[in-house]
């Protein structure tokens, strides 16, 4: 009886849909925005509590001097923010208007920026609290208008998260499709009603565009959670991400056919990508992109920028646009990522502005809804080597705010 009630009350929250993180940039000056947790630039900006930090850099693409501030706020697991705590439940030092001073006009590039950058903790800001963060940069300079969000997690582990994956799914068995387990223990923490003070987040490869929140368990237990054959935690398997890398003006890299210059702005043309009638593995970053050039040396302020041409050979999709997504595109459908459809060459293309460095992006179909899913033509395997990310947020008796007490990563397992 206590299992069955537990059960139809949890049917509520766990329906509910959360308000997704992303990171976003509000001004055209600002670009390569980029947000790590221990230099680490192929996971999602999730940080322990009080060992590791966080480093958060972009461009501002003029070469004046523009006095950024920022301020950090706590947010609770839809992204909402605490406003039941003071800043000093959450910071110790300023949690608003610190000055970035770590600056670096760029060096020996066509194309002129600025390159600003900031760690926490620092001497100004140390946060106290784990949960979800929105650091907002502001140019005080301009009357104080906010240029850019970035978005991070500290985790407390006070809980025991698993992850496992499977082909055999409730859809089909070892065909287009992938479904995650969890089992949450409940260890460090007092849960009693778990439809209040649990709420979870399940992911693949670190998007938040397609990220499940809040699935109702099938199993609920007096020491924790269960989901399995959860049909929420079905995910369509997609393929490996495509990559290239342009390193240097001069010479083409990895995935890119040629280069070039046209007297005002230097061009990488990618390798027109063709639909992928198979599967076949290829190591990949899974969105990931890490901003380096060919010196590999004070890449963050002597790396140019080129337009890079994207071409998707394929006949169009009905009713669906088509966009390139990647960490670098922020789980943004933004009209910059869209590729438009040239009936002539019968392709899909874009060119889009981007720094030197690494980058592994796919191609998604939107429908009318919003409904993101992989281009068809992209294909759906089972075989692929995706990662699943889960976030376990916990909100204590009395509480003011949720707190994340659980992270798991499968592609660290």
């Amino acid at each position: 009886m206590y299992l069955k009630l537990l059960a139809t009350s949890l049917l509520a929250i766990y329906s509910s849909v959360a308000f997704p993180q992303r990171h976003e940039i509000l001004s055209d000056e600002i670009r390569s925005l980029v947000v790590t947790a221990n230099d680490d630039w192929q996971s999602l900006p999730v940080v322990e509590l009080n060992n590791g930090k966080i480093d958060i850099s972009f461009d501002d693409m003029t070469h004046d001097y523009r006095r950024y501030t920022y301020t950090v706020e706590h947010c609770q697991a839809d992204w909402s923010p605490s406003e039941q705590l003071f800043e000093s439940d959450y910071c110790e030092g300023f949690a608003r208007d610190n000055v970035i001073e770590d600056i670096q006009q760029s060096l020996l590039t066509n194309t002129l920026y600025t390159h600003y950058h900031l760690s926490l903790p620092n001497s100004n800001c140390r946060l106290k609290l784990s949960g979800n963060y929105k650091l907002t940069v502001c140019d005080s300079d301009d009357d104080n208008r906010p240029v850019l969000t970035a978005c991070f997690m500290v985790v407390e582990n006070l809980t025991g998260v698993m992850l496992g994956v499977t082909t055999d799914t409730d859809i089909d068995v070892n065909n287009s499709h992938q479904q995650v387990a969890m089992e949450l223990s409940y260890a460090g923490i007092n849960v009693s009603d778990p439809s209040e003070q649990i709420k979870t987040v399940v992911m693949q490869n670190g998007r938040w565009d397609n990220a499940r929140h809040n699935a109702r368990p099938q199993y609920v237990m007096p020491d924790g959670l269960r989901w399995e054959h959860n049909r929420s935690y079905i995910f369509d398997a997609g393929n490996v991400y495509r990559k290239f890398e342009i390193l240097s003006t001069d010479v083409a890299s990895m995935g890119v056919e040629k280069i070039g210059w046209d007297g005002t702005d230097y061009h990488a043309y990618t390798f027109t990508s063709l639909p992928r009638p198979n599967y076949l593995y290829d190591e990949s970053g899974q969105g990931a992109f890490l901003l380096r050039n060919s010196d590999n040396s004070e890449s963050s302020y002597t790396s140019d920028y080129m337009l890079v041409h994207f071409a998707m050979k394929c006949p169009r999709v009905a009713d669906r646009d088509v966009y390139l997504n990647g960490n670098w595109t922020y789980d943004r459908l933004l009209p910059q990522y869209k590729l438009d459809y040239n009936e002539t060459a019968q392709q899909y293309e874009a060119v889009v502005p981007l720094k030197l460095g690494y980058y592994s992006y796919q191609y998604v179909e939107v429908d009318a809804r919003g409904n993101v899913r992989p281009l068809v033509y992209e294909g759906n395997y089972f075989q692929t080597r995706n990662s699943y990310q889960a976030l376990v947020y916990y909100r204590e008796p009395g509480g003011r705010t949720d707190l994340l007490v659980g992270y798991a990563d499968t592609g660290k397992q």
